[in-house]
């Protein structure tokens, strides 16, 4: 038992059982007050106290004055004159005067270091000066302000009924630094007074408890975690400022754009090339000019063969196309020998020698392609359109003939036409 007993720390008077935080005062260096004193002619003791007499002593820890007043960094003792017993009446006075001598010897001080109750005591320095050994996240020589991070509350004196002890400051584990405000601490009902400095991770605030402008809280990480705040991602064209909602991520978009990033246009929207208006609502095509008007010719069968039923897109097939893009019909106009169908480009998956945008575009078909519905193609749908370059009526657009493929899209073939793209690249078009 004594060996474990040895190797236990003693007490720290500093705090209680509990580990809460208390007043502590260190030992006296030199216990020379308080002893019972007897002078004497010949050899005295003389002892004196501060507080003696003093009418606030008492209540020493509330005063900081007497506090102040009791503090000495050095002692002075003058001699201001000679006790002569009477004899300095005699004729022979100058004689007595020169006999009479007096000497000091053992004069000893005793005190305490000063540690404004936040010390149980005190170390030497590098320099050799003592200092106290600071506790209740105090420092200086004298305990007498807030270590750093530690300025939630202002400093202030131990009492006997509260150790005064300074607070770190919330921050969220986002800043390593922090200041003291004492409005915010009044406001505050005297609880919390301190402000974080330089906040980390994207975070902004007095504790650095909410994302900054252009992120948006991860709700499945704490507050105090580094990543905390995603950033916005708002689309630079379809989104109407950077900013987003602090607790959905959802970016202000423009008129008709939609998506939490504002990347893509509503329903009943199309793509335009205005950066101020991405999207614009898609135009209704008049009844008057629908390609399905046009009447079947009689020599259709022998002409073409229209499409009947499902078709399937396959490498095969991309390979022997000059271009490969996703359209969406948007009107039809006749013109002459040819149907001219204004058209949005939404994707670009192959183009030949004719580069070819995305945004709104002509695609001319002869009206003869048309009419035996090679291809058959109806205002309002969205199609996939494989075809080979040829030349258009007016020099522009994409044409299409009755060998192109023409197929109703659908939103799987995104990723196979991906593929496509990545292996014509890797040069498997040569081989198909």
């Amino acid at each position: 038992m004594s060996m474990f007993a040895a190797q236990t720390s003693p007490p720290d008077p500093c705090y209680d059982e509990n580990g809460n935080p208390r007043r502590c005062i260190p030992d006296f260096v030199n216990s020379a007050f308080g002893k019972e004193v007897r002078v004497s002619s010949t050899c005295g003791k003389t002892a004196t106290s501060t507080l003696d007499g003093r009418p606030s002593a008492h209540d020493f820890d509330n005063s900081p004055v007497l506090q102040d007043w009791v503090t000495a960094t050095d002692i002075k003792v003058t001699f201001s004159r000679l006790h002569t017993f009477g004899d300095e009446n005699e004729d022979d006075s100058e004689l007595a005067r020169d006999s009479y001598f007096y000497a000091v010897s053992d004069l000893q001080v005793g005190g305490r270091c000063k540690c404004n109750g936040h010390a149980s005591r005190c170390v030497k320095d590098r320099d050799g000066n003592l200092v106290c050994e600071c506790k209740h996240n105090t420092a200086g020589p004298e305990c007498d302000r807030c270590k750093p991070f530690h300025y939630d509350r202002p400093w202030q004196r131990a009492t006997a009924r509260e150790a005064n002890e300074c607070v770190a400051c919330n921050c969220n584990l986002h800043a390593r630094r922090c200041r003291f405000n004492m409005e915010l601490y009044k406001l505050s009902g005297r609880k919390s007074g301190g402000v974080c400095l330089n906040c980390r991770h994207n975070t902004a605030g007095r504790h650095c408890h909410y994302c900054k402008e252009g992120y948006y809280r991860d709700m499945s990480k704490p507050i105090s975690h580094r990543k905390a705040c995603k950033a916005c991602d708002c689309h630079p064209v379809g989104a109407a400022g950077k900013t987003c909602n602090q607790t959905t991520g959802q970016c202000p978009c423009k008129d008709g754009v939609t998506g939490i990033t504002c990347n893509r246009c509503a329903k009943g929207y199309q793509q335009s090339r205005s950066p101020i208006a991405p999207c614009i609502k898609i135009p209704v095509a008049p009844p008057t000019t629908t390609a399905s008007s046009t009447e079947e010719p009689a020599d259709c069968d022998s002409y073409c063969k229209a499409s009947k039923g499902k078709l399937k897109i396959n490498m095969k097939k991309y390979c022997k196309k000059d271009y490969a893009v996703q359209v969406h019909i948007l009107k039809a106009d006749k013109a002459g020998e040819w149907w001219k169908f204004t058209v949005n480009i939404i994707s670009v998956y192959k183009q030949g020698e004719n580069r070819i945008r995305r945004g709104d575009q002509f695609l001319w078909v002869r009206a003869k392609d048309v009419a035996c519905k090679c291809p058959k193609i109806k205002p309002g749908k969205k199609y996939l359109l494989l075809g080979n370059d040829d030349d258009s009526p007016d020099q522009s657009g994409v044409v299409a003939d009755k060998g192109s493929l023409v197929i109703q899209w659908r939103d799987t073939w995104a990723r196979r036409l991906r593929k496509f793209q990545q292996r014509e690249k890797k040069g498997k078009c040569k081989k198909a």
